[in-house]
């Protein structure tokens, strides 16, 4: 990799530093390709990314970000997971290091909060921004709906009481 590579690099990595959700750094030492594929697979449906990068290039491309506290976690082989939702890339690294030993959360960062192993398992607890928004949607809806049963329920009872006495009549 020559300079200009090196520093467009450096570049990209700020870029992500600066505007992911959160930051999520975790050794990966002994996965297989396919694994790495997995997990970048799980990561992409989730909306979020995985990146590979020299430690010493990321922590020059974290120097001045919000979440310059992660350099401490980048030593031996670090994998970098991000996404713009702030739980997304922590839900998906801590869910696949559940079902693969090999991949072992060290830390992370959400905006200037570092974050060390317990606080990313926590951010992974904690619901998406789709979660969030569909509950909040169904408890806007519930009262509403709630309304419109009341309004349409004694229609039908005058209606249903209305062909009982025509029944009867004929």
């Amino acid at each position: 990799m020559d300079r200009a590579q090196k520093e467009q690099l450096v570049d990209d990595l700020g870029q992500i530093f600066e505007s992911s959700g959160v930051v999520v750094v975790a050794r990966y030492e002994g996965m297989t390709v396919a694994e790495m594929q997995d997990l970048r697979a799980h990561m992409r449906d989730a909306g979020g990314a995985v990146r590979v990068a020299k430690n010493k290039l990321a922590k020059i491309a974290l120097e001045g970000k919000p979440c310059a506290s992660i350099a401490e976690y980048l030593e031996g082989m670090t994998v970098l997971a991000y996404s713009e939702d702030p739980v997304a890339a922590a839900k998906v690294v801590d869910k696949y290091a559940k079902e693969n030993d090999k991949l072992v959360i060290l830390g992370g960062a959400m905006g200037d909060t570092a974050l060390d192993v317990d606080g990313v398992k926590a951010v992974a607890g904690m619901p998406s921004r789709e979660e969030l928004i569909a509950s909040i949607v169904g408890c806007i809806a519930a009262p509403a709906s709630n309304i419109a049963g009341a309004i349409g329920a004694p229609a039908s009872n005058i209606a249903s009481i209305l062909s009982t006495i025509e029944e009867k009549a004929a």
